[in-house]
């Protein structure tokens, strides 16, 4: 899909330098993927304490030996 957008010149060249990517697109596409894995993430902090423990569940059968 392509998309003309007007981006930040200066954000972008730190970004760039930042990542160490070797392209813009490649720059913006990682920060897309780092923004949306950073959401996940907040969603997933905000269900701790919510949830009621699996009274059942052995962590110690779930390790390799």
């Amino acid at each position: 899909m392509a998309t003309n957008l007007a981006i930040d010149d200066k954000l972008l060249e730190e970004a760039l330098l930042l990542s160490g990517l070797k392209t813009k697109k490649d720059t913006v596409n990682y920060a897309l993927k780092e923004f949306v894995n950073r959401r996940k993430q907040l969603e997933i902090i905000e269900l701790f304490g919510k949830l009621d423990p699996d009274a059942d569940y052995d962590y110690k059968k779930g390790r390799a030996h």
